[in-house]
């Protein structure tokens, strides 16, 4: 039976003398019998076993202090080559001729002990895969508690992996699907019907402030000590949704257009007969001024018409343009002469040229007349007076602004901005102002048509047209026009990005946007920056309380809900700590601020949109002037 044995067995005399050694125990330590018979046992023995076996076995004699013997343990054994290996030891003692002797069984634990490093390094790298995943996973019991929520799920609801460990998974569910969540679990426990489990759906998520986002839901099941175990998988919505919608929108906007654009021509036919029969008519009624009038009227009539279709052929893309090489800065210039004889007295006209403004390609003549419509509507913003400016620059949009606006081709523009600070529009009126016949102006004082005409002209240019405005705080439009250089319109190859200056220490990010706070903080953590996060003015207040000594920056949006806007937030910031350095964030050009907010020109202002490169040198600038 011992030469037999898978295990090895050795038979050991009270002095430490092996007596027997099995075959079972050469194959294990690579010596023959007739090598080991006679030896101490310690030559199975690697350091320091080795030296410490003589006194081990020395003590037990002399008190019967036992460490191994009848109880069994995981030691390390030595072959003869060396090499040592894992084996697990069960040692009994009996009596021969009046003194002790050892009977060891061994295991060998190799093959266990590889077995389980495989299964350590598939956890591990199943590990390595969960968390750096960019979708969601999260882990839920039989009874819906979360027992994994890994770093993407973290950023998706806001919550920490320590705040839902253990928590029911339905904390991540707004209503009223938090409140069905125990019953439709309990009812698939009991008759098996999945609803979502094994088919993935669009479902709707909560995070941690109560907002909600849209989400893909993906849940499998898998089996743990005889009880199911659910797996999900989270893929956020919301850049989609976003970008669907906007599609949406242009499409709607080019619908819209190409119906505008119709009616146009053949409004046109009508009023060609209607002009051209008044005229004829009030030739024949030279004789009879009292009649001739009313053909007059007509004829103004039909050539006021004739305006409003040239307006919805602008809006429709099917104008005739002239596109030329043209230097924006000179016809500014000369756009600021018309425009001081043509608004009010009480309106301030500023204008700001950049000195080495690139050549655009554009109509000239459609340029001033949307310039012209763009101040004629930031008069009516400020009844009271106030100050328009208008500025031109050169501007670069990248792939990541595209993301946001699938219709802009990355690349170089000439911008041009026109700027008020007169009321402003609420989202709801800012969200339709492109519209064809939209207007907010009372009956007889707008057709709808003014910056509708402007967003054909620069759509048709192959340009891009975006606006800002908040009540109260004015209205800032910008007209992207196409450079001369990029005639073909194809986006232009991605030069390589001039090296970005890194930096170190806090920055406590405010902004109420999402996609715009998560653009920011991607940026700044790239940037070597340890990153805080707020919402609003008095979320970042309460961070600055709780965290002011680590704090080093405050990065605020100027305009923000709550109650408490950027400038207000920097005033009350530095009051809490003097020595916390500034930089304002905004849509609105600086010249707007500092109308509306004199004593904002004491803190550093990054316009709206910026890249990563121009955030790191902006904070770059402010931490070299300390």
């Amino acid at each position: 039976m011992v030469d037999t044995a898978v295990d090895g067995v050795i038979l050991i005399g009270a002095h430490g003398d092996i007596l027997m050694f099995n075959p079972a125990c050469e194959r294990l330590f690579g010596y023959s019998r007739e090598e080991v018979v006679g030896q101490n046992v310690k030559v199975l023995m690697p350091s320091p076993f080795h030296e410490e076996h003589d006194r081990y076995l020395d003590n037990y004699h002399r008190t019967g202090e036992r460490k191994i013997i009848g109880i069994g343990r995981e030691v390390i054994g030595r072959r003869k080559d060396g090499t040592t290996f894992p084996m697990d030891l069960s040692v009994g003692e009996a009596v021969q001729d009046g003194a002790s002797i050892f009977v060891g069984i061994i295991h060998d634990l190799t093959e266990r002990e590889r077995n389980e490093r495989k299964v350590a390094e598939a956890a591990a790298r199943l590990r390595a895969v969960v968390d750096t995943a960019v979708d969601g996973v999260i882990l839920i019991g039989s009874k819906g508690d979360i027992q994994m929520f890994n770093p993407a799920c973290e950023r998706l609801f806001g919550y920490s992996r320590q705040e839902v460990i253990g928590q029911n998974v339905k904390m991540l569910m707004p209503s009223p699907f938090h409140e069905e969540h125990d019953h439709y679990l309990d009812n698939y426990h009991r008759t098996r019907d999945p609803k979502i489990i094994g088919i993935g759906r669009e479902v709707v998520g909560r995070r941690k402030d109560g907002t909600t986002f849209p989400m893909d839901l993906s849940v499998g099941e898998a089996e743990q000590h005889g009880e199911p175990i659910f797996v999900g998988i989270i893929h956020d919505l919301t850049e989609r949704k976003r970008t669907e919608e906007q599609l949406v929108q242009a499409q709607k906007m080019e619908t819209v257009g190409q119906l505008s654009g119709g009616i146009a021509h053949d409004f046109n036919n009508l009023l060609t007969v209607m002009i051209g029969n008044a005229e004829l008519l009030a030739e024949k009624l030279r004789a009879r001024p009292d009649l001739r009038q009313f053909c007059e009227t007509v004829i103004n009539a039909g050539e006021r018409g004739a305006e409003l279709t040239r307006r919805l052929l602008a809006f429709s893309r099917r104008q005739a343009l002239q596109p030329v090489t043209l230097d924006c800065g000179r016809l500014l210039e000369g756009m600021r002469v018309i425009l001081r004889r043509t608004l009010r007295e009480d309106i301030d006209i500023q204008a700001n040229i950049d000195g080495q403004l690139t050549r655009a390609f554009a109509d000239p003549a459609q340029l001033e007349s949307a310039i012209l419509n763009l101040a004629l509507n930031a008069q009516d913003a400020m009844p009271e007076g106030g100050t328009l400016t208008i500025s031109a620059t050169n501007a670069t949009l990248d792939p990541r602004y595209q993301d946001e606006h699938p219709e802009v081709l990355p690349g170089g523009y000439v911008l041009i901005q026109v700027t008020d600070d007169g009321m402003g529009m609420p989202a709801e009126v800012r969200e339709r102002v492109f519209e064809p016949f939209f207007t907010t102006k009372e009956v007889g004082k707008g057709s709808g048509l003014g910056l509708s005409m402007v967003y054909g002209f620069i759509k048709q240019s192959n340009g891009h047209v975006a606006i800002y405005s908040e009540p109260s705080l004015g209205t800032n439009v910008k007209l992207y026009l196409p450079i001369a250089k990029n005639l073909d319109r194809e986006a232009p190859p991605e030069e390589p990005e001039a090296e970005v200056p890194r930096g170190s220490g806090t920055i406590l990010v405010v902004e109420d946007d999402p996609f715009v706070r998560g653009y920011a903080v991607g940026s700044l953590e790239s940037l070597g920056f340890r990153v805080v996060v707020a919402a609003d003015g008095r979320e970042a207040l309460a961070k600055l309380a709780s965290q002011g000594p680590e704090i080093d920056i405050l990065f605020s949006d100027v305009v923000m809900p709550g109650g408490i806007s950027g400038w207000e937030l920097a005033e009350r910031a530095q009051a809490l700590k003097p020595t916390l350095r500034i930089l304002l964030t905004s849509g609105y050009p600086l010249e707007t601020m500092n109308s509306r907010v004199p004593h904002i020109a004491r803190w550093a202002i990054l316009n709206k949109p910026y890249r990563k490169a121009d955030l790191g040198r902006r904070l770059s600038q402010i931490l070299e002037a300390g």
